[in-house]
């Protein structure tokens, strides 16, 4: 029997397979940041019986936003926009967790509001925001202050508590890929002094009261927290991944969260860098988290086998080839051939690229029309 397809529960909910839909950021909402029907239909196309659809990441304010045409869930207009997709979902027999983020440093003036991105430190880097006026070089960012944290811990909770009245079946807290989370976990861009920098404790803090924050809305069985240990976007680094992952893999322990999602080091963004390159970061935390670990990065059939065979991966979650097959979970338990992705649609456009990929049996069937 195939791993990949075999049964698991995560937290309150039982998949029937392992394939997970992995947050993929696609910039197609409405002009006010609520879900567009182009994504209810995206979404739809891609729920499986007994599947997991974790969402692009929704924004807990409007000043932590870094991409024009990515959705938000900071107003409650929002909320009617992600209950059609969570509706759409279920109607496929899946489930749907939301990811909710604050984009921090990466960002640009013109997406904040008018006020500097927000940080936990001022650490210069080279970055893109995407603006009404396209790709632009980031803002300057600002080292926050304890106050402002708090006021993000309540903008996370009240989000978790808007994606809540969504229908939603769970969130998902995106400590991953160098956004503002992120950036407080890792040495390479905190360098507080305060009760949120210095020490890897100090530094997870952030991260560890916003999972609290989630959990007091949602329950521990229905929170994901996503990682990258050895992420580089973002210009994110830090000198010790191995210290900083592994205690925050035990302090994750202690809340018995639906599961711990890791980003493999072979793919930074949307780029493979290391596709060869055997999985690391859920070997090394397999080891100390207890619960389900979703794995992601650059996996193909064969790799997903591998991994949840060995133990080390509870389910793989993939993104480009999700993007471009709708059907993927059929594709990959019949071992069909898999259509290829357009990376010039990836951020923001139109229905091209986007909803426009037939399954397997439709592509066959306008074959047989010709």
């Amino acid at each position: 029997m195939s791993a990949l397809f075999s049964p698991l529960k995560i937290g309150r909910y039982s998949l029937s397979h392992r394939v997970v839909h992995a947050p993929m950021t696609r910039l197609r909402s409405d002009a006010d940041d609520t879900p567009s029907e182009m994504m209810t239909e995206y979404y739809s196309q891609r729920a499986s019986e007994g599947g997991l659809i974790i969402t692009e990441s929704s924004h807990v304010l409007r000043s932590g936003r870094g991409y024009l045409g990515g959705p938000g869930i900071y107003e409650d207009r929002h909320i009617d926009g992600w209950r059609r997709i969570a509706d759409a979902v279920h109607a496929k027999g899946a489930r749907v967790f939301m990811q909710l983020v604050h984009d921090g440093r990466q960002s640009h003036v013109d997406m904040t509001g008018g006020t500097a991105p927000a940080a936990p430190s001022e650490v210069s880097f080279e970055g893109l925001a995407l603006t009404h006026n396209g790709w632009v070089p980031v803002s300057m960012h600002r080292a926050i202050d304890i106050d402002e944290i708090q006021d993000i811990v309540a903008a996370f909770r009240k989000g978790a508590e808007r994606a809540l009245a969504t229908g939603v079946d769970g969130v998902e807290l995106h400590s991953a890929n160098g956004y503002l989370v992120d950036t407080f976990l890792q040495d390479g861009t905190n360098k507080r002094t305060d009760a949120y920098g210095g020490s890897i404790e100090k530094r997870a803090r952030f991260m560890l009261e916003l999972t609290e924050a989630l959990v007091s809305v949602w329950g521990a069985d229905r929170v994901g927290v996503r990682i990258s240990p050895s992420g580089k976007w973002g210009s994110i680094s830090d000198s010790n991944p191995e210290a900083t992952f592994s205690y925050v893999a035990e302090k994750l322990n202690e809340f018995g969260l639906a599961y711990l999602h890791i980003i493999e080091p072979r793919v930074m963004g949307v780029e493979t860098l290391h596709e060869n390159q055997a999985p690391v970061a859920s070997v090394f935390l397999r080891k100390i988290f207890k619960g389900p670990i979703i794995a992601a990065g650059g996996f193909d059939r064969d790799g997903a086998e591998a991994i949840i065979k060995k133990g080390d991966a509870d389910l793989v979650a993939f993104g480009r080839f999700f993007a471009s097959n709708p059907d993927l979970p059929e594709r990959l338990q019949r071992k069909l051939p898999l259509a290829s992705y357009d990376r010039s649609a990836f951020w923001g456009g139109t229905e091209i690229g986007y909803i426009d990929y037939p399954s397997y049996e439709q592509q066959n069937a306008t074959l047989l029309a010709v």
